[in-house]
């Protein structure tokens, strides 16, 4: 072979896998909505889905994704009313779980992603359970970190939701907006239970925050906080899914995490025959403390499916 020409290919697959690895920052129109995106990989691979927790978005995931891309497919939009998607008012837009699901579901036809594991995290898994649960072909395998589908789950934190269920008042909602749409707040989703808060950069609070703090967000979190009660009455469903379809499953979990505390990890176990379980000693955005250790298990994990 000519060297030249041989450098030539070298060159190329190096750019190519350069490529690859880069995180591209895109949008699809899905419904009339402008639905922002990461993306990485070669869609050759494997795709895996990482939908998002509140109060953040895709930034959750800015560098779970580099060290997944060069032997996976990934992708993580942002919710409508998140990151950096559109925010339509509460009065153009029902935002809702069930909504919520089907705009994923329909970006994700939007951008041609047909098979692919999803990881699943707090307003991230009554998504994604909708979506696997009405799809299970579709579904390679389930990465499930703090985020529920059991009532035992469903601690202290929940009361001053609870009582938002039971009473939708300007006062329920006020309480709720003053106890948990604050800078103090989110802050707190972040270093409450983790081993080491300084490890914590302070860049996640801030940019959720100020999403947070947009014209109209707040009462798009409030909607939310008012859906996420049906959650509960899907959770029956979500449970004869896995027993019935039995997904491949890799369970990380903080068990600092006071929003969804521990307890509300052992139920899988219940009903999923194939479970990776891990218990971390860390907090609800687990990723903050030990992203190289959940890297390592996600790429362990899909090589099995």
């Amino acid at each position: 072979m000519n060297t030249n020409n041989a450098n030539q290919i070298d060159q190329t697959k190096t750019t190519e896998t350069h490529c690859f690895n880069e995180v591209m920052y895109k949008r699809a129109e899905v419904e009339g909505l402008s639905i922002f995106y990461r993306e990485a990989g070669n869609r050759a691979n494997k795709t895996i889905v990482l939908l998002h927790g509140f109060p953040t978005s895709s930034h959750m995931y800015r560098n779970l994704i580099p060290a997944l891309s060069g032997d996976y497919h990934v992708i993580a939009p942002d919710y409508p009313g998140f990151g950096n998607s559109t925010m339509p008012s509460v009065n153009d837009f029902e935002y809702s779980f069930d909504n919520l699901a089907a705009i994923t579901e329909k970006f994700l036809g939007q951008v041609g992603v047909d098979t692919f594991s999803l990881y699943l995290m707090d307003y991230g898994a009554p998504i994604g359970f909708r979506i696997a649960s009405g799809n299970p072909h579709r579904v390679e395998g389930l990465i499930i970190q703090n985020g529920n589908a059991y009532e035992e789950g469903l601690g202290e934190f929940w009361e001053p939701i609870k009582q938002y269920w039971a009473d939708k008042s300007t006062e329920t909602g006020q309480a709720l907006a003053d106890a948990l749409l604050t800078i103090d707040a989110t802050q707190w989703q972040y270093t409450n239970g983790t081993r080491n808060p300084q490890r914590i950069s302070p860049d996640n609070w801030l940019i959720d925050q100020a999403l947070l703090d947009r014209p109209g967000n707040q009462e798009i979190q409030l909607a939310l906080f008012y859906s996420y009660g049906t959650n509960l009455l899907h959770y029956p469903k979500w449970q004869a899914y896995f027993r019935e379809h039995q997904p491949k499953t890799l369970l990380v979990w903080g068990k600092g995490d006071y929003i969804f505390p521990e307890q509300g990890a052992h139920p899988y176990k219940r009903d999923l025959q194939n479970i990776d379980f891990h218990i971390l000693d860390t907090g609800h955005f687990a990723l903050e403390e030990e992203l190289p250790f959940i890297a390592e298990k996600i790429q362990t994990f899909m090589k099995t499916l």
